[in-house]
């Protein structure tokens, strides 16, 4: 027998590695799915981001104890493998129902042949110590490498945060940073204005001043969220739209866009704050499932913003000069959710960052020639990898001369809920290890009129 939390583990773990699913909007439906109780639930939620975030460290552990890299471990088996050792590395569970479960689950895979092996290496496993088995993973390495073995981060991500916290003097943070990427994140929730209070919905957020703390369990079973009055959001999140929507006041019939708006989160926090001061919405996304999303999230509103299908550049350059306010959360390497998507740091690699900077870079252009002079463009990434952001800014600059920064700290001073203490700079990078929110960077800008 199979418990009903590992197999629900076990089959979100293989989604995500055989079909590029994402774990945070798989695992609550498949919990649902699977009517696991509040304790199961926890544990299900627990192993399945603890063996994806500290994938790297366990398969070194695995190769290791198997004597064989991971590589030429069947997917279906080395998956088993990483539940049973975050389980009796990580996880407060008896080795043997580590052990046994992990061998069942390999059976029921259909790779019997293999279970003895799966046997073998998890109690080779299990007759170690974890602080035994961290001196023989981090053994010889030394500097970034060492850090990365870890924290179970890639080399290069680790290399990546340490660049961007030394453009703002704080090369020392690193490895706060890392552990705050491996501490799984308060749910926070955002009451959308003129729809939900926040005090209704629970304890304020630490940041935003429409953020609440959830208040635990499953989220959608709250009734505010079950109608779309609230919704899941990390709080940088919401920050990054709300210096967007509240860097100056609203005048009645401005048009704003949401330009790359799936899956629909900063958008309906944008459309409740258009509907307050009188201005109208539009959103765009490139993908068919994730502009019905931002259908979806939109919904609770009457009418509901329109979401325009189709290529992003190319909806902005046909739409020149219309738009008063304009969101560009443009699409990135996700570095700054790592807490959250603990399953991007290992989907990303170096060789994929020149087209996504290009994409970046195009998109840039294209809603700088969507915006109406004097109007207010929001650069928004979920990392903090300079290219993606000082970088990506300061290239914009030269090629529009007539592109300007705004002071987005200061915006930002006048819409958080308490002191951010950001750096003296243009541009705002929030930071997991400071801010308790996903490390977004956040730069406004206007053209000139």
């Amino acid at each position: 027998m199979i418990s009903p939390a590992r197999r629900v583990a076990y089959d979100v773990l293989r989604a995500v590695h055989a079909s590029d699913a994402y774990a945070n909007l798989l695992l609550p439906s498949r919990i649902r799915d699977a009517g696991l109780s509040a304790a199961d639930a926890a544990f299900a939620t627990e192993l399945t981001y603890g063996a994806l975030r500290m994938q790297g460290y366990d398969d070194r552990v695995i190769a290791l104890a198997a004597r064989r890299p991971v590589a030429r471990i069947d997917p279906e088996v080395l998956d088993a493998l990483r539940l049973g050792v975050r389980q009796l590395l990580g996880m407060r569970v008896p080795a043997h129902a580590a052990v046994d479960e992990a061998v069942s689950l390999v059976i029921a895979a259909r790779k019997r042949s293999a279970s003895g092996f799966a046997n073998g290496v998890l109690r080779a496993v299990s007759r170690s110590t974890s602080e035994e088995w961290r001196a023989r993973v981090v053994d010889g390495l030394v500097g970034d490498a060492l850090l990365a073995a870890d924290t179970a981060h890639p080399e290069w991500v680790v290399e990546a945060l340490r660049d961007a916290l030394a453009a703002e003097g704080a090369e020392a943070e690193l490895a706060d940073l890392l552990a705050a990427d491996n501490r799984p994140p308060r749910v926070a929730l955002v009451a959308l204005p003129g729809l939900a209070d926040p005090a209704d919905l629970g304890e304020p957020g630490a940041v935003s001043p429409v953020a609440v703390a959830s208040p635990g369990g499953d989220p959608a079973a709250l009734p505010l969220v079950a109608a779309g009055r609230a919704r899941v959001q990390d709080e940088g999140s919401q920050l990054a739209a709300l210096a967007m929507s509240r860097a100056r006041p609203v005048a009645p019939g401005e048009r704003w866009l949401d330009l790359c708006a799936g899956p629909g989160g900063k958008a309906a926090l944008l459309a409740a704050e258009a509907r307050i001061g009188g201005a109208v919405l539009e959103a765009n996304e490139l993908v068919p499932a994730r502009a019905g999303l931002v259908r979806r999230a939109l919904e609770v509103f009457d009418p509901a913003p329109v979401v325009h299908e189709g290529d992003g550049v190319a909806f902005a350059r046909g739409h020149a000069g219309v738009f008063d306010r304009i969101l560009l959360d443009a699409p990135c390497t996700g570095l700054g959710a790592l807490r959250r998507r603990p399953e991007a740091r290992w989907r990303k690699q170096p060789s994929d960052l020149a087209a996504l900077t290009a994409l970046q870079a195009e998109l840039l252009d294209a809603a700088v020639v969507a915006l109406k002079p004097g109007g207010i463009l929001a650069y928004v990434t979920c990392s903090p990898h300079l290219g993606e952001t000082r970088d990506q800014v300061a290239v914009a600059l030269v090629r529009h001369p007539g592109l300007r920064t705004l002071d987005t700290p200061a915006v930002l001073a006048d819409v958080a809920s308490r002191d951010l203490g950001l750096p003296a700079a243009t541009s705002a990078q929030l930071w997991p290890h400071r801010h308790g929110t996903d490390a977004m960077f956040i730069q406004l800008l206007t053209v000139d009129a």
